[in-house]
């Protein structure tokens, strides 16, 4: 397995939170997505086209603290406990496979593992714990490990 980061969940606010947590950690933005970025993003209200899709601050050496925001428009809703994951980012396609079916398992799956917009094979669930998982190969180059 290459590596675990923690992503975090927020309604509307992720970027005031990770504009905090730069200010304390310090460190520059690895990346910064808005849902206006994203197929079908002229379907959302304007209100949420704005709204960080994903945003990565590296912390210390190797951790990447990772989040996006909420589309209350496509039924999200941020509740005190499903505002963070444990983020896999994997070696191969099979290693994303074989964590994805084995730990999904009994689960709730919310995006198959699938070849995504932005070039990542990525799909993510709650366990049948309900711990929420994100399971990603990222494209040659671009992983966040």
């Amino acid at each position: 397995m290459a590596k675990l980061n923690t992503y975090l969940n927020f309604d509307g606010n992720t970027e005031e939170a990770f504009n905090f947590y730069k200010s304390v950690f310090g460190g520059e933005f690895l990346a910064v997505n808005r849902m206006s970025e994203m197929p079908g993003a002229e379907q959302l209200p304007d209100n949420e086209k704005n709204r960080l899709m994903h945003i990565a601050l590296p912390i210390g050496h190797g951790d990447i603290l990772m989040a996006s925001d909420t589309v209350p428009s496509m039924g999200h809703v941020l509740k005190v406990g499903n505002n963070s994951y444990i983020s896999v980012f994997t070696e191969s396609r099979e290693e994303a496979d074989l964590l994805f079916n084995g730990l999904s398992a009994g689960g709730e799956i919310e995006m198959a593992l699938d070849d995504m917009f932005w070039g990542d094979y990525f799909g993510s669930f709650h366990d049948k714990f309900g711990v929420g998982w994100m399971i990603n190969f990222p494209r040659q180059g671009q992983g966040h490990s």
